[in-house]
């Protein structure tokens, strides 16, 4: 038996050494599958499994083990320890190991140095994605590696977006920075959140702090083919402030599988077990704040309430991520209903700068946690509005350093030689109707203020014809207005937030 496996398992390896080898010369594992693509990069030969014992007769047809024991073991002998949990789930494909364990060590030895790291003990397992549950709880992670295209149907994708949503992670890596794989990735993550498109994940995002601090990491010298910075380049989508699903642009299998050769797409050894070791750390904690805060409140319009005399705001759509939360706005707006009797319209519009009915709105809302920036024609349009009476309020969602530095750039170029300056502690903003002195602010923003658990307000504002056109805080409040800022979110707490919040609609309104 034990030769008939062998025979097997070299008759496997014959057939994926056969494919790796034609896909190397250029051909195909299936249509259409990117190996003709510029920026492919085809997986390595497979390593040779070593003949059978030269002393295992031909006729031999049994396992050659011991017998058990005849006796049952006394109860003071060693048992084996448990098996840890699994939290990675490799997703296999029905076009053979080439396709998605051309590194077939690669979680193996991720698991083992995250052991070393950080005395965290976890298995893996591979499963096709029919085999996937939708219970997190039973798949925590899911990973997928590739050089080939990566497809779902359309089951499959309504399948991977409600697993999610519940909490689930999925992390894409382009094995050796195989550009098909990446581009595909991003296309099927599109399809599966069309509302909340792909970018790529800023250096101050928490991933890249969850553990170790990588605002820079190595690479192999072939990265700088393509690309010179230093900076760790993962995309992802993001949503209700959670990043839940991770694409690696360059190689990470092969620093977790090691692989010796320089001229790949890929991390260095130690960098990409560091990234591996971060990606887990936010994963987990993310998904438990995500348990914690299943249970979202949604306001309904009432039939009564109309436009008139009441407060309605429009979200700023632009080319990236403008929507972080999708219930804060109406927890605001019916705080503000209750603490001033105004009528509120719960479903606020949402409208790009272009649309002709942004002068309708009398307040906007615009918000985010990455790098973005504003078309010329969206530039002019919010120019126009902002010096025609019009209000921007706005918020660096988390308390996101690059939303922050983007948002400062384009307030430049829409109201040039216009400085924001800061409210001073006796403005009427912070007196209607609620006093405001101080407010608390997360554990992840205390840092930034010496560790203190309450600070002053940090509300800027940037001034037309002598008034507030611009209100912004950069500081996050849209987590705190929904009860549940996550443990890495630069915000207010929830409280304090409501109260600013209320107060600077009701500014808005009297202004």
């Amino acid at each position: 038996m034990k030769r008939q496996m062998w025979y097997y398992r070299m008759a496997e390896v014959a057939v994926l050494s056969l494919v790796t080898g034609m896909t190397a010369l250029g051909g195909q594992i299936f249509d259409g599958d990117g190996s003709d693509e510029p920026g492919f990069v085809p997986p390595p030969p497979r390593k040779e499994v070593p003949p059978p014992p030269a002393n295992m007769s031909g006729g031999e047809t049994f396992v050659p083990y011991p017998p058990p024991p005849a006796t049952p073991m006394s109860r003071s002998e060693k048992k084996n320890p448990p098996k840890p949990p699994t939290m990675f789930t490799k997703l296999t494909s029905p076009y053979g190991e080439v396709d998605w364990n051309a590194r077939p060590n690669d979680l193996n030895n991720l698991l083992k140095s995250l052991k070393g790291m950080a005395d965290v003990d976890y298995d893996f397992e591979a499963k096709s994605f029919s085999e996937i549950d939708e219970d997190p709880d039973q798949n925590p992670i899911l990973y997928r590696s590739g050089h080939f295209h990566w497809s779902l149907n359309a089951g499959e994708k309504k399948k991977l977006r409600d697993y999610l949503l519940r909490g689930g992670t999925i992390i894409l890596n382009a094995g050796m920075g195989s550009k098909p794989f990446y581009d595909s990735a991003i296309r099927v993550l599109n399809e599966v959140f069309p509302e909340a498109p792909v970018q790529r994940l800023s250096a101050d995002h928490p991933i890249f702090h969850a553990y170790y601090s990588l605002d820079k990491v190595n690479y192999r010298p072939g990265v700088r083919a393509v690309y010179k910075g230093n900076d760790p380049w993962l995309d992802g989508v993001t949503i209700d402030c959670r990043t839940v699903a991770i694409i690696s642009r360059f190689g990470m299998e092969v620093g977790w599988d090691p692989l010796e050769d320089d001229n790949i797409l890929a991390y260095e050894q130690e960098s990409a077990q560091q990234l591996g070791m971060n990606i887990l750390s936010y994963a987990s904690a993310m998904r438990n704040w995500t348990l914690e805060n299943m249970k979202k409140t949604k306001f309904e319009d009432s039939k009564q309430v109309s436009d008139a005399g009441s407060m309605n705001i429009a979200q700023v759509i632009y080319s990236g991520e403008w929507k972080t939360r999708h219930v804060g706005l109406s927890v605001l707006l019916s705080q503000y209903n209750v603490q001033t009797g105004v009528p509120v319209k719960f479903t606020t519009k949402e409208m790009k700068l272009t649309d002709p009915k942004l002068f309708d709105s009398p307040i906007l809302y615009l918000t985010g946690h990455e790098t973005f920036t504003l078309k010329p024609e969206e530039i002019t349009a919010l120019r126009t509005y902002l010096n025609g009476g019009g209000l921007l309020f706005a918020e660096a969602c988390c308390g996101r350093k690059a939303f922050d530095v983007s948002f400062r750039a384009i307030m430049s170029q829409v109201l040039p030689g216009v400085q924001p300056s800061m409210l001073g502690q006796g403005h009427p903003l912070y007196k209607l109707p609620n006093t405001i002195t101080t407010m608390k602010v997360t554990p992840a923003c205390a840092k930034s203020f010496n560790n203190a658990p309450a600070i002053a307000p940090q509300i800027l504002t940037w001034m037309v014809d002598g008034n507030p056109a611009v209100i912004y805080s950069p500081i996050g409040m849209a987590g705190a207005w929904e009860l549940s800022p996550n443990k890495y979110c630069n915000s207010y707490l929830e409280d304090d937030a409501i109260k600013l919040g209320v107060n600077i609609l009701i500014y808005a309104s009297t202004r």
